[in-house]
C-alpha cells in the first residue's frame, strides 16, 4: 500500500460488517481449477460467489447498507435501479429487514432477473430502454417520496459489505499469493482490495489485487491516468453487469490505493472463459462474473503465484447463455459457419458432406442457395455450420476441402 492516508472501511468496520451480514449471506465455496491452474502455471482457486444467495455478492453490500438504515429511514423505505444483480440484492435484503423497496429497472431487462427481483417482494417499476434512465426515475421517486436511494457501489456501508468477501477469501486460502477480481463501477475491488490487504497485513503478508474491466467498458484505466474519475464512452458488451462508463468517487480512491493493476478482456475472451468454467468447473456464471478466469486464458496476467479467481455472479439468462456458448465456441473454432461458393450440378453437396465427415467434422445446419450477389450464373453457394474439435481439427478440415479444389470461406 502507497504512504498516504488511509480511504474506506477500517479492518474493523469490515469485521462488524461481516457480523451484520452473517444471518443472511453464505460462505461460498472455494474450488480448485486444474485448467486454470495448468494455464497459469501455479495453483487456481475459484471462489464461487456465482452460488451466493440471490446469485450474486451484491446481496452483501445492500444487507450491509440497509442495516445501518435509522429507523426513520426504514420507514420511508428504499429505492434503487438496476437492470441485474444490485436489484436483487437489495430486494433480497428490503425483505429480510421489513423494508419497502421500489425497484427501477429498465423495459429490457432479462425475465429470471425481473422476477427473481418481484419474488423477493420489491415493488418493480419498468422505466426507459437504459439504466441510466432507470436511475433518474428512482432519483426523482427518492425526491418525491423521501425514500432512501441505495446506490450500487459508491457508499461506504456498501463497499464494506463487499468487502467482507474479501475477509471470506483471506480466511479460506490464507496463504494466496494474488486474486482476480472484475471490476464496474469500483464496489466489489475497491471492499475486497481494502479488506484482504488489512487483514493479510496483520500476519506481515502482501497480497496482490488485480482489476478485470470488459474491453468495451473500461474506465479505470483512464480515470488513473487522469487521476480523478472519468466518463468514458462504452460500447455494448455481453459482461453488461461491469458495464459501468465512470468510477464511483469513493470507489476510484480505493482502488488508487490497494489495487495492484488492471487489465481488460474481449468479450471473445469472456466467452471461451463462460464455456470453460461450464465444461470444466460444471459452473454457471455470468459473463461480468467470468472475466477474471478470461484473463487467464487470454494470458493477460501471468507470475501471479497462488491465486484466487473471483467469481462473482451466476444470474444469467437461459438465451443469453445460448448466444454466449454458440459463440465461446465459435471464438474457440470449436463451431464454424462455412460459406463455400459450388458448381451448380449434382453430386457437390454430397461431396462435401463425404469430405466432412471423412474429416471427422460434425455438421449442425445446412443452407444451399443460389441467391447470393457474390455467385456466377452457374454457381450456387452452400453454408455449412459445422463443429469441431479446436482450432486444430478446424484447420486440418479447411485444408481436406481447399485439397478438394473447394474454396471455404469461415464466417466466424
Amino acid at each position: 500500500m502507497r504512504d498516504r492516508v488511509r480511504v474506506g472501511p477500517t479492518l474493523v468496520d469490515f469485521h462488524e460488517a461481516r457480523d451484520r451480514v452473517a444471518a443472511t449471506v453464505h460462505v461460498t465455496p472455494m474450488e480448485n481449477s486444474n485448467s486454470l491452474s495448468a494455464v497459469l502455471g501455479s495453483p487456481v482457486y475459484l471462489k464461487c460467489e456465482n452460488l451466493q444467495r440471490t446469485g450474486s455478492y451484491k446481496i452483501r453490500g445492500a444487507v450491509n447498507r440497509l442495516a445501518r438504515l435509522t429507523d426513520d429511514e426504514k420507514t420511508r423505505g428504499v429505492v434503487a435501479a438496476s437492470a441485474g444483480n444490485h436489484a436483487q440484492g437489495v430486494a433480497y435484503a428490503a425483505r429480510e429487514l421489513g423494508i419497502p423497496a421500489t425497484i427501477f429497472m429498465p423495459i429490457g431487462a432479462a425475465l429470471p432477473k425481473l422476477q427473481a427481483t418481484r419474488h423477493y417482494g420489491a415493488h418493480v417499476e419498468l422505466v426507459g430502454v437504459t439504466v441510466a434512465e432507470s436511475l433518474a426515475a428512482a432519483a426523482a421517486f427518492s425526491e418525491r417520496t423521501g425514500a432512501v436511494r441505495i446506490h450500487p457501489f459508491d457508499h461506504i456501508d456498501i463497499v464494506a459489505g463487499q468487502g467482507t468477501l474479501g475477509l471470506d477469501i483471506y480466511d479460506q486460502r490464507p496463504d494466496l499469493d494474488s486474486v482476480l477480481v472484475p471490476i464496474g463501477g469500483g464496489g466489489l475491488i475497491s471492499g475486497v482490495a481494502s479488506a484482504i490487504k488489512q487483514r493479510a497485513a496483520l500476519d506481515g503478508r502482501r497480497v496482490r489485487v488485480v482489476g478485470v474491466q470488459a474491453a468495451n467498458a473500461a474506465s479505470y484505466p483512464p480515470s488513473l491516468a487522469a487521476g480523478v474519475p472519468t466518463e468514458i464512452p462504452t460500447l455494448p458488451t455481453i459482461a453488461d453487469g461491469i458495464l459501468v462508463n465512470k468510477p464511483g468517487e469513493l470507489n476510484f480512491e480505493m482502488v488508487r490505493e490497494y489495487v495492484d493493476d488492471i487489465v481488460a478482456v474481449t468479450d471473445d475472451e469472456t466467452a471461451q472463459a463462460l464455456l470453460v468454467l461450464l465444461e470444466r468447473a460444471k459452473l454457471v456464471v455470468e459473463p461480468a462474473g467470468a472475466v477474471g478466469a478470461a484473463a487467464i486464458l487470454a494470458g493477460r496476467v501471468s507470475d501471479l503465484g497462488s491465486t484466487v479467481v473471483l467469481l462473482s455472479g451466476g444470474n444469467i439468462d437461459p438465451m443469453m447463455m445460448e448466444r454466449v456458448i454458440s459463440h465461446g465456441l465459435a471464438a474457440s473454432e470449436r463451431y464454424l459457419k462455412l460459406r463455400i461458393p459450388l458448381p451448380d450440378r449434382p453430386g457437390q453437396l454430397a461431396r462435401v458432406s463425404a469430405i466432412v465427415a471423412e474429416a471427422n467434422a460434425n455438421v449442425l445446419e445446412v443452407l444451399h442457395t443460389r441467391h447470393n450477389g457474390g455467385l456466377q450464373i452457374s454457381q450456387v453457394e452452400l453454408e455449412l455450420h459445422i463443429e469441431t474439435r479446436g482450432p486444430e481439427h478446424a484447420d486440418a478440415v479447411l485444408a481436406a476441402l481447399r485439397a478438394e479444389g473447394f474454396m471455404p470461406r469461415v464466417d466466424f
